[in-house]
């Protein structure tokens, strides 16, 4: 899948960073096509104040490279594919670039790779002869700025590659453009670099037409008797992720390549998508995205390379809705422009939550019937005795307007008071029990510690409210806009 995009403001909110001292990060893809982006200004100030530390730049723009300045975080950019041609078939052009995108930021804007083209085999394959040649050309103007060793040359290639990638202890790479390939990994190895891989279990699962469990792709647990392993190795493999990269480093041992480490420089989780694409939901997506959180942060490699953690930057951070092709090609983000979530994002399973780890909150699920939220909103406010003043337009907790979100407080409000007299948390199966505090800025949960020092930001606008039943809700948005936990985002930031 083709993924070009240009990278100038941003307004980063989110995941970001959550890296091990020694371990895997997760970054995050930022595309730009995407209607009223805010200013650079804003985007680096947020990218700041939530510590977001690696982020990836499709192309290299200059008012967002300026803005990066001093700010720490480490950003890989990109040559667009349309530039892989000239830069390619001219030294000069190369060096130039390098000039006027790289040398003339640093050191104080922090780039640390450059990502030539993107998917340049599968996507633009006239221009595969000189994609090599573009990363030798690149690589010599930064020796020659004394830039080699700060900053590392790669090229994100796809899945499509690897025509059979199971079992993976027998894939390869498409002999047809074995010399480029070649050419690709001796560079990466003189070059002392890694392989940029962009991995899509959405897309090995839509078009395996039914040869692997849903599950498997979505990193949930599968029964023995459907376990995934390789024939040869016996390795289990656990997710198709996990499956993905081993048939990549399975792949560089048949062109007789090892010390290669693979990060990931795209996977994600449409969370929408037309008639024909039902497997595009929240659900499907909040899941795998939670857990290839989790999966990559316990700091472990495939099955063949257990030692190589896997660094993974999410695709993406908004929904490009300016994308042509179908509809899920729209809607990839994790995030709205606003600032709030498209679905809420968990790192309870990870030892660097700074929040209130220990304790357990009640919130509403994602993907949860509105009508029943409104009346478990209905029922908590009234009968349960729940406090939902906050949560009251003007109140500290009224923003962001979505059912999602007041459904949360009032869940929550209500589990606190009545856990120990026997209260649930249910709510006609609308709720569940996480150990993420969902609280954010001025709106503290009931049972939260209130440890952490985030002051998360609310959107600055939001639709008109629906009042319903007394309770205010944004009923046309309620399935789009989620709250965005604090200690995830207190989190995603290291």
């Amino acid at each position: 899948m083709m993924r070009e995009k240009w990278i100038g403001g941003v307004l980063l909110l989110l995941v970001g960073i959550f890296t091990d001292v020694q371990g895997a990060f997760i970054g995050i893809n930022i595309g730009t096509d995407v209607s009223d982006l805010p200013s650079e200004t804003d985007t680096v100030a947020l990218l700041k104040a939530h510590q977001i530390t690696h982020v990836r730049l499709y192309n290299a723009d200059a008012h967002m490279l300026k803005a990066l300045s001093n700010s720490g975080i480490e950003v890989m950019v990109g040559i667009t594919n349309e530039e892989v041609l000239s830069v390619g078939e001219s030294s000069s052009a190369a060096a130039a670039w390098i000039n006027k995108n790289v040398a003339a930021y640093l050191p104080s804007t922090n780039i640390t790779a450059i990502a030539v083209g993107s998917e340049v085999i599968t996507s633009i394959p006239h221009a595969a002869p000189v994609l090599v040649d573009a990363m030798n050309y690149l690589h010599k103007a930064l020796v020659a700025s004394n830039l080699n060793f700060q900053v590392k040359v790669s090229t994100p290639q796809s899945m499509d590659i690897i025509p059979k990638p199971f079992p993976p202890s027998t894939a390869t790479f498409n002999y047809s453009w074995g010399p480029t390939i070649y050419r690709i990994l001796q560079f990466i190895k003189n070059t002392n670099s890694y392989y940029m891989l962009n991995a899509y279990p959405y897309y090995g699962y839509t078009s395996g037409d039914g040869i692997f469990p849903l599950d498997y792709a979505l990193f949930r647990p599968l029964p023995s008797v459907k376990q995934i392993v390789d024939p040869n190795t016996v390795f289990h493999y656990n997710s198709m992720f996990d499956a993905m990269v081993d048939a990549t480093y399975y792949s560089i041992e048949d062109f007789n390549f090892s010390g290669i480490s693979v990060v990931v420089t795209e996977t994600g989780w449409p969370w929408f998508g037309g008639s024909k694409e039902p497997d595009a939901n929240t659900g499907n997506a909040q899941t795998y995205t939670n857990n290839l959180i989790r999966r990559v942060l316990n700091d472990s490699g495939p099955p063949s390379q257990p030692k190589l953690p896997i660094s993974t930057y999410i695709y993406e951070l908004f929904n490009e809705d300016k994308r042509p092709g179908p509809v899920s090609e729209k809607n990839w983000g994790v995030m709205y422009t606003n600032g709030s979530a498209v679905y809420p994002l968990s790192l309870s399973d990870s030892s660097q939550i700074t929040g209130n780890s220990s304790g357990v909150f009640c919130t509403a699920k994602a993907n949860a019937d509105p009508d029943k939220l409104q009346d478990g909103i209905n029922w908590a406010c009234g009968q349960g005795g729940a406090n939902c003043t906050p949560i009251q337009r003007g109140q500290r907790c009224y923003l962001p307007d979505t059912i999602v979100n007041h459904a949360s407080y009032a869940y929550n409000d209500y589990y606190q008071k009545m856990k120990s007299a026997g209260g649930t948390c249910d709510f006609d199966d609308t709720a569940t029990i996480s150990a993420v505090d969902p609280s954010y800025g001025a709106c503290k949960f009931s049972g939260s510690s209130n440890s952490s020092k985030f002051t998360g930001l609310t959107p600055a606008s939001v639709a008109p409210s629906t009042a319903v039943g007394g309770w205010s809700s944004n009923l046309q948005v309620s399935n789009l806009q989620y709250l965005i936990p604090a200690a995830f985002l207190a989190l995603l930031l290291l």
